[in-house]
């Protein structure tokens, strides 16, 4: 077995293998449209069977901003994804999938924002949310430790600068960090 699912859908005379893969290509798609649409992009979509039936998953975010110079612009919590956004991109999404009938089984969508406590997943996460709180889990370790939480104090050559403690900075490579997500702070 491989480790996707298959469905086979008897259509037009023929046997078609559909795989999940196939299916989640073309939400993406849609997807895709409709935040470009709205001035946003598409952070994760997943489609998972659970106990109540097909969930779609679906988490928007703002795209990335950029100065005239390349350097990435630093994102403030306000400028977040509001619930305005996820009704909207619901809304549109909902009708584009049942009118290109993508899914060809009941579902429940749910479109969310990546949260405040949001995974950090490439180089230029970091530089976005630089000189917030993050939680990074290293498995090899540096200097012996595998937690590390402390502000985002940069990025410099392929490792993120944290500042733990008042006068700490702590260089940790990305090619070592196998989690990292912002911490929510009051």
């Amino acid at each position: 077995m491989g480790r996707f699912a298959h469905f086979l859908c008897f259509r037009g005379g023929c046997l078609v293998d559909v795989t999940t893969d196939t299916r989640l290509e073309r939400v993406r798609t849609a997807a895709e449209r409709v935040a470009a649409s709205c001035g946003l992009d598409i952070f994760d979509i997943q489609l998972r069977r659970e106990s109540s039936g097909w969930v779609l998953r679906v988490v928007i975010d703002r795209p990335l901003h950029r100065e005239a110079d390349g350097a990435v612009v630093v994102e403030t919590p306000e400028q977040s994804i509001g619930i305005e956004d996820c009704q909207r991109v619901s809304t549109d999404l909902s009708t584009i999938l049942d009118v290109e009938d993508v899914l060809d089984h009941a579902y429940t969508l749910e479109v969310s924002s990546p949260g405040l406590d949001r995974p950090l997943r490439h180089a230029d996460d970091y530089r976005r949310f630089s000189g917030r709180l993050a939680k990074l889990v290293v498995p090899a370790g540096v200097e012996g430790q595998t937690h590390f939480e402390g502000r985002i104090a940069g990025v410099e050559d392929e490792a993120v600068i944290l500042q733990v403690g008042r006068r700490k900075e702590r260089r940790i490579p990305f090619a070592e960090i196998s989690r990292a997500r912002l911490e929510v702070e009051f």
